[in-house]
């Protein structure tokens, strides 16, 4: 039972390192689109602008699609690959497409075709593989996005005119009469009817006692 239960843990240790290897373990089908194959474009750097662009770490695998007899590839010291010679091959040369190569190793890899002049046309591939995973490199050349500045909104009591601000109604003069003044009168005060009857009587009386007093005399 013991043994058993021994067994079944060492079982279980095994199935999650593998879990974990296979979970960090990148698949790169080189040259992406174009396969393994003479670059119609980029030139002789094709495969090695391709590569800029990764990050190799040991685990990985480099997927190379060609057609078999048609292509092949052949892992070289870098001597070789300056020359495209098959000279000190690393191993023996991969006739069959696809081709998976598992990257066992850190440092420099250099891979050619050794079919006619392929690896002269540009054929090759040169990597650097890294021992642990490192940051993902960034494309050159790359526009710097803008940066964006959000307007500050004016405060409500700024920016306001002197002229906008009404003026305050202006009081009366210093000095002068307060409230409103009432003008003066100038026609002449009616007589009321007692006033003519005296008047009129102080002109009869005296003319009556003229009468009067001829008629007696």
């Amino acid at each position: 039972m013991e043994e058993f239960a021994s067994m079944a843990f060492v079982g279980v240790i095994a199935v999650a390192l593998l879990m974990e290897c296979a979970a960090a373990q990148t698949v790169h089908v080189v040259g992406d689109s174009m396969g393994w194959s003479i670059p119609t474009s980029g030139g002789a750097g094709a495969y090695n602008n391709w590569a800029a662009t990764k990050n190799f770490v040991v685990g990985d695998v480099l997927t190379f699609n060609f057609v078999t007899n048609e292509h092949d590839v052949l892992r070289v010291p870098k001597a070789s690959y300056d020359g495209c010679t098959s000279s000190n091959p690393i191993g023996n040369p991969i006739t069959t497409g696809p081709a998976n190569i598992t990257l066992d190793s850190a440092g420099e890899h250099y891979y050619i075709c050794t079919f006619g002049r392929h690896c002269q046309a540009g054929q090759k591939l040169a990597i650097t593989v890294s021992a642990t995973p490192g940051p993902s490199p960034s494309p050159t050349g790359g526009p710097t996005p803008p940066t964006t500045t959000t307007p500050t909104a004016p405060s409500p009591n700024s920016g306001t005119p002197d002229d906008c601000t009404p003026a305050p109604t202006s009081g009366p003069a210093a000095g002068g009469p307060v409230g409103s003044t009432t003008p003066s009168n100038n026609n002449p005060t009616p007589i009321s009817d007692s006033s003519s009857s005296l008047v009129l009587a102080s002109i009869l009386a005296p003319m009556l006692a003229i009468v009067v007093q001829g008629l007696l005399f």
